[in-house]
């Protein structure tokens, strides 16, 4: 999608992203994804069952879930689906807030034209909506507070494009890496790594006017925890680059104390990797110094949890840089079950189909 098409979908005046936007991988066709007892019944099917009308549904059993993953599975079914053109499509939107045992979409036609996709569309809804509802919660905690997803580094490359979508969708918008923001249209962001500082010989300011140099036209967000002295190294970049500094990031590692609190009293909170207490007096040295223009990003563990702790006391962070809590958290599962043949009720005991006013026909195809 190009930035008019992202405006316009943000706006809710373009539906669906479509079969274009994905990347799929043409296995896909032979059934390569597809658990194997789905395959076995669709040859079944083909030779002793063929031409049967089935009804197929989606559920999950969790409470305020952000939907994602919906347009996916629908691109999924157009693209590889026998006669995508005679199946019946009722699906919800991507963002869709949704509650425990409510159909998110309906496939009826030919349980040999689709019905091999079943365990696809089960893990594409489960991977996005966890990762959805995962952001969403931490977007609930920032109350309005910038934030970036740091998440690439925490999983197997190849699901930066769908997790990145499912952050989008739930409302985080900045990312690290372009792969992220590819199906939405984001170019990835950032300024220096740990990396750049050791081959600066352990020197921010090295690194950081070496940033500038380079990049002129940016201002230099640094990282500031390389020796583990954020306020006094703070002060020294910020004497150096001026104005050029925008801000400084914060990672200090759970393991280590920074040494701000060599001379002070610690015995009243934990004072072990990036905790309020340094960026209380990281903050109040900024503006005591007469850097106020120099905000503070924080990350490394940041959680839903700790954000809200943190948004409800005011601590003076500007922006949440998060990474493992966005996508290591497998919060939601997806079913499909059959529950209708040749129009009657058809499904194993304890299922049924359950009738929703939310979903909607999607037209095939969706250009």
């Amino acid at each position: 999608m190009n930035m008019k098409e992202i405006a316009l979908k943000e706006a809710g005046k373009i539906s669906r992203l479509t079969n274009k936007t994905f990347q799929f991988d043409p296995r896909i066709a032979e059934g390569y994804f597809s658990a194997n007892y789905f395959l076995k019944s669709r040859e079944i099917a083909e030779k002793h069952l063929a031409g049967h009308i089935v009804k197929e549904q989606w559920f999950q059993r969790r409470d305020d879930t952000t939907l994602c993953g919906i347009d996916e599975a629908i691109a999924i079914l157009h693209t590889f689906a026998r006669n995508p053109q005679d199946l019946i499509i009722e699906a919800l939107h991507d963002g869709d807030l949704i509650q425990a045992n409510e159909p998110v979409l309906k496939v009826t036609g030919k349980y040999e034209d689709f019905g091999f996709l079943e365990s696809l569309i089960d893990g594409v809804l489960a991977r996005r909506s966890s990762v959805a509802t995962n952001v969403t919660e931490v977007v609930r905690a920032l109350r309005g507070t910038n934030c970036f997803s740091m998440a690439d580094r925490q999983d197997d490359y190849l699901t930066q494009n769908g997790d990145g979508y499912a952050t989008y969708v739930a409302g985080i918008k900045k990312f690290s890496t372009d792969a992220q923001g590819e199906w939405v249209g984001v170019k990835g962001m950032g300024t220096m790594p740990h990396a750049l500082i050791a081959l600066s010989g352990g020197s921010i300011e090295k690194a950081a006017k070496l940033y500038h140099e380079t990049f002129p036209n940016e201002q230099v967000t640094a990282l500031i925890d390389y020796n583990n002295d954020v306020v006094t190294d703070t002060l020294k970049l910020a004497a150096v680059l001026g104005h050029d500094l925008a801000a400084v990031r914060v990672d200090t590692s759970k393991a280590l104390i920074d040494h701000y609190f060599d001379d002070k009293d610690t015995s009243g909170f934990d004072p072990h990797g990036v905790c309020k207490q340094l960026i209380y007096g990281l903050r109040q040295a900024l503006d005591e110094h007469g850097y106020d223009w120099v905000k503070i990003t924080v990350s490394s563990g940041f959680t839903a949890k700790k954000i809200d702790e943190w948004t409800k006391e005011g601590v003076p962070v500007d922006t949440y840089g998060v990474g493992t809590s966005l996508i290591n958290n497998m919060t939601v599962g997806f079913t499909g079950d059959l529950v209708e043949l040749d129009g009657k009720p058809q499904a194993k005991e304890g299922r049924r189909d359950i009738p929703s006013d939310r979903l909607e026909k999607v037209p095939y195809p969706i250009y």
